[in-house]
């Protein structure tokens, strides 16, 4: 009679191949990441010491390029007049001067041009996220008639430069078709050439179209019309995305000189970039100091809304490039 087969030995053989089938898996993960120096050449000889001491020299080079610009313009308006007239330019300031960061506020008028230009960043990001996001939603769920034709002209106008637009644009706000309204010198001449921007439009439609269908239908199906469903459904979904529309409008509005510069000749209203590039050509007695140190207050808003929204940034273009 034969003896029964035990039940030990399929087991045995399984707690085998446990090990091998581990190694196995885990030569197969690191020979499919590929990089400049492999595993085997870190391990050997003077592998290491190469390896960060080039990314330790990267690190530093790039670290130079982006940040030197900033650091000599912070210091710049640390500096006396006379020392920045120095031939030989210095990296450390022989004296610190905050006298010409006051003197910046007071005589260059900082407070009134950093509101114009809050106030005009501010009307460009509420007209840009009402008219971008309507046109984003109808051209993902509404589905218009030549929906892709019009998606593939709004597309194009990113093929152009923007100095190209300038002239038209120009013109148009000179003197409004139809109406004939003149808009130089007021925030609508900001406003309302901004509304249609095709990159907003094209990052908020590639989110709408992940939002899973079954959510609207559902949300129909309890009686929500198309608006319900945009205000109920659709945007508390969509913050992620919304949030780098808004961060990327006010940078936008914020940073922007040639447009605002053209339609902006009044001086009172225009905004911190153009009132700086004025006062520096102009005959009032102002001291580089005290340009240095207005671009150093201009520049402030601006890094701490990306220092603190860096993450909001990042997650929101994640989850508007990948279709899932």
């Amino acid at each position: 009679m034969a003896a029964p087969l035990s039940t030990e030995q399929p087991a045995a053989r399984v707690t085998a191949l446990k090990p091998q089938r581990k190694g196995l898996r885990g030569r197969l993960g690191s020979s499919e990441t590929r990089t400049l120096f492999s595993d085997a050449d870190l391990r050997r000889g003077e592998g290491p010491k190469i390896y960060f001491g080039l990314l330790a020299l990267i690190t530093v080079v790039f670290v130079l390029a982006f940040f030197f610009p900033i650091y000599w313009m912070v210091t710049g308006g640390l500096k006396s007049p006379v020392e920045l007239a120095q031939p030989t330019p210095t990296l450390i300031p022989h004296a610190i001067h905050w006298t010409y960061y006051k003197l910046a506020w007071t005589q260059l008028e900082i407070p009134h041009y950093l509101w114009n230009t809050t106030l005009y960043a501010l009307g460009a990001w509420g007209f840009q996220l009402f008219f971008d996001v309507a046109i984003a939603y109808a051209l993902s769920r509404l589905q218009p008639l030549f929906g892709k034709i019009i998606l593939a002209l709004i597309l194009s106008s990113l093929m152009l430069p923007a100095s190209a637009l300038l002239v038209p644009a120009y013109l148009t706000v000179a003197k409004v078709p139809f109406v004939h309204w003149n808009l130089l010198n007021t925030p609508w001449a900001l406003w309302l050439p901004g509304v249609a921007n095709a990159f907003n439009i094209y990052i908020l439609k590639r989110f709408f179209d992940q939002i899973p269908q079954e959510l609207m239908d559902a949300a129909s199906i309890d009686g929500a019309g198309r608006f319900r469903v945009l205000w109920s459904v659709v945007l508390p979904l969509s913050r992620p995305v919304l949030a780098v529309v808004s961060i990327f409008t006010v940078i936008g509005v914020w940073k922007d000189f040639l447009w605002p510069l053209l339609v902006l000749q009044d001086p009172k209203v225009q905004t911190i970039n153009v009132a700086l590039a004025r006062l520096s050509s102009s005959n009032e007695r102002i001291t580089y100091s005290e340009l240095l140190a207005g671009l150093v207050i201009a520049s402030i808003p601006m890094i701490l809304i990306f220092i603190a929204f860096q993450r909001h940034i990042l997650r929101g273009l994640a989850a508007g490039a990948i279709k899932g």
